[in-house]
C-alpha cells in the first residue's frame, strides 16, 4: 500500500514535469561526430551531471507536474462515481472533487497562461536554423480548437458531476477532454516547424521532427503498424466495457474478490 501511494503521488508529478520540459527545454547538446565512435555512438549528451533531473529545479515544470497529479485524482474520483454503487464512497468522491478541481485549475491555468505569454522555439524551414517564436497556437487554429474543446470537456465533466448529483458520466467527458488537451499541447510543442525538445545549453542542438526522425524505412514500418491502432482502441473499449458492464458494489466484492 505504501508503494502504491508513492507511485500515485510521485509518478504523476514526475510525468507532468517531464512533459513540461517539451516547452522550456532541457540542458543537453548534440555532437554528431560521436556517430563514428564505435564504443559509444551516442550523439546526444547531457550538458551537466544532473542527467535531466535539473528540470525539477524549474518551478514551471513542477507546476505542470502538480496539475497532472490533481487531474489524476479528479479522473480517479470521476471513474469511481461512474463505476461504483456505494453511496458513501460516491459522496466522498464528489466532495473530493471540489478541492482537487480548485488546485488543478490553479496550477493548470498558471502553466497555460505562462506558456502562451512566454517565448517558444521554431525552426526556419529553408536553413534549418532554430530561432525563438512568440506563439504557435495562432498559426494552427485547428490545434487551438482541439485544445479549447479538450479543456471545456474536462471542465464540463467536472462541473456537471458537481452540479447534478445523479450525473455519473463525467469520466467520459473529462477523459476524452484530457486526451485532446494533451494532444494539442504536444502538437503545439512539436508541429509547424517547431523544436519539440529545445536545448537550453545550445539552441542549435534542439530536436525537431526534421532533424531527429527515423529513416524512411522505419517510418514506413511505423505507418503500417499504426493501421492497427483502431483495432487496439476497439479492444481496449470492449475490454473496459466488459469490466464496467455492471457497477461494483459491496456484495460483488465479497463474492467475487478474485476478479480484483
Amino acid at each position: 500500500r505504501t508503494f502504491l501511494v508513492i507511485n500515485g503521488v510521485v509518478g504523476p508529478v514526475l510525468l507532468g514535469g517531464e512533459v513540461a520540459t517539451f516547452l522550456p527545454g532541457s540542458h543537453f547538446y548534440i555532437n554528431k561526430g560521436n556517430i563514428a565512435d564505435a564504443a559509444m555512438p551516442v550523439i546526444s549528451q547531457w550538458a551537466n551531471g544532473w542527467h535531466g533531473l535539473d528540470a525539477l529545479l524549474n518551478p514551471w515544470n513542477v507546476v505542470l507536474g502538480l496539475a497532472v497529479f490533481f487531474l489524476a485524482r479528479i479522473l480517479g474520483a470521476l471513474y469511481f462515481i461512474n463505476n461504483i454503487n456505494e453511496d458513501d464512497l460516491v459522496k466522498r468522491c464528489r466532495r473530493a472533487l471540489w478541492g482537487n478541481t480548485a488546485l488543478f485549475l490553479v496550477f493548470f491555468l498558471a502553466f497555460v497562461i505562462r506558456t502562451l505569454l512566454a517565448d517558444g522555439y521554431a525552426v526556419r524551414p529553408e536553413t534549418g536554423e532554430v530561432f525563438k517564436y512568440l506563439t504557435n497556437f495562432l498559426q494552427m487554429p485547428v490545434v487551438l480548437l482541439v485544445f479549447l474543446v479538450g479543456v471545456v470537456a474536462v471542465l464540463w465533466g467536472i462541473i456537471r458531476t458537481l452540479w447534478k448529483p445523479a450525473f455519473d458520466k463525467g469520466i467520459w467527458f473529462a477523459g476524452a477532454g484530457t486526451v485532446l488537451t494533451v494532444l494539442a499541447l504536444l502538437l503545439v510543442a512539436g508541429y509547424n516547424n517547431t523544436a519539440y525538445y529545445p536545448s537550453t545549453h545550445d539552441l542549435q542542438s534542439s530536436l525537431t521532427l526534421a532533424n531527429s526522425c527515423s529513416s524512411q524505412f522505419t517510418l514506413k514500418v511505423m505507418a503500417y503498424v499504426s493501421i492497427l491502432v483502431p483495432f487496439v482502441l476497439a479492444y481496449i473499449f470492449y475490454a473496459w466495457r466488459s469490466i464496467d458492464n455492471r457497477k461494483i458494489d459491496a456484495k460483488e466484492m465479497e463474492e467475487g474478490g478474485h476478479a480484483y
